[in-house]
């Protein structure tokens, strides 16, 4: 019995430490997005290459995560509940992997458009846009820390908002393009930016149906609202 005690104290230790590097990746996409939206609307070309190079680390820990978890189910063989645990925290560091992806793209695009007419209003938009995903990859990660299923429901349930600001923000790009054929190139930049931030919404909602399959032991049927329809652009927003 105090060998089994030893053996569960021991994988706790070892997941607590795996989940610290997993909040300290979330930290880091999350001020990604909110500096890859600013980069964008001050057009801020230092700010918008520390974002590019700061994915390194990024990716650097999602390789640290999948290591330390393959050396945990090596060593400690967990039970099936466990093994859940250990297989979802991977999988949340493969979200926020390619949500920092995104957030790098950003800065990629805000130096292009630096050289280009500022189209008006869409940058608040977009600054908006990115506010709204960074509270849900926020939230999500909440829900896992404190295994909270509502709470991952709720992200769920939001992410329809974010949809529909991309959806309100198309239909503005759209607009612009027809009114003056000198914006389409601008427009394109912005919409591909808007669909790379919403797909970031789509991964946060990810992590939250990954914590509801982890509490409870089933991931949540397609009652989800979707609020995108659009369909023309490639499935991960980018050229």
């Amino acid at each position: 019995m105090n060998t089994e005690r030893h053996i569960a104290s021991a994988f706790d230790r070892d997941l607590e430490a795996i989940q610290a590097l997993v909040l300290k990746m979330g930290g880091l996409v999350e001020a990604a997005i909110l500096d890859a939206a600013q980069a964008l609307e001050t057009r801020d070309d230092e700010l918008a290459e520390r974002i590019r190079a700061g994915d390194k680390a990024i990716d650097r820990l999602e390789e640290l995560i999948n290591s330390e978890a393959a050396r945990l189910i090596a060593l400690r063989a967990p039970a099936a509940s466990d093994l859940r645990t250990v297989l979802t925290v991977m999988k949340i560091a493969a979200s926020l992997e390619r949500c920092g992806d995104y957030a790098k793209n950003l800065a990629k695009r805000s130096k292009v458009l630096a050289q280009m007419p500022v189209i008006p209003g869409t940058d608040a938009s977009l600054r908006r846009m990115a506010k709204a995903v960074q509270l849900l990859l926020k939230d999500a990660l909440d829900s896992y820390i404190h295994r909270d299923a509502v709470l991952a429901e709720d992200v769920r349930q939001r992410d329809a908002e974010v949809d529909q600001m991309y959806n309100t923000l198309f239909r503005e790009f759209l607009t612009h393009m027809m009114e003056d054929p000198r914006n389409i190139t601008a427009c394109m930049h912005l919409h591909l930016i808007a669909k790379n931030i919403e797909r970031m919404g789509d991964h946060a909602t990810s992590i939250a149906e990954q914590v509801i399959y982890l509490v409870t032991g089933a991931m949540p049927d397609d009652s989800r609202p979707k609020g995108d329809d659009t369909s023309f652009v490639h499935p991960d927003g980018e050229a």
